[in-house]
């Protein structure tokens, strides 16, 4: 996520935003869990899986739109 970023950015924004740096937290940690799941490494049912795909997706979009409106105020 945030792959076409600078990280200075990123960690910038981290540094400024506890709520930007709690989802980015989190999803780090869902995206971590959903790859563990997918390889087998994590026992999950599908249910579970599909759950933590939906949450990842809703904290990625909401990080898209924080990081949005960050941009939109420098600009």
């Amino acid at each position: 996520m945030f792959e076409n970023q600078q990280r200075d950015d990123v960690e910038a924004l981290m540094k400024a935003d506890a709520e930007f740096r709690r989802l980015y937290q989190h999803h780090k940690e869902l995206d971590s869990k959903v790859h563990d799941a997918e390889i087998g490494v994590l026992p999950i049912d599908d249910m579970t899986l599909s759950g933590m795909k939906k949450e990842k997706l809703h904290a990625k979009q909401r990080l898209q739109r924080m990081w949005d409106d960050r941009s939109h105020l420098i600009n």
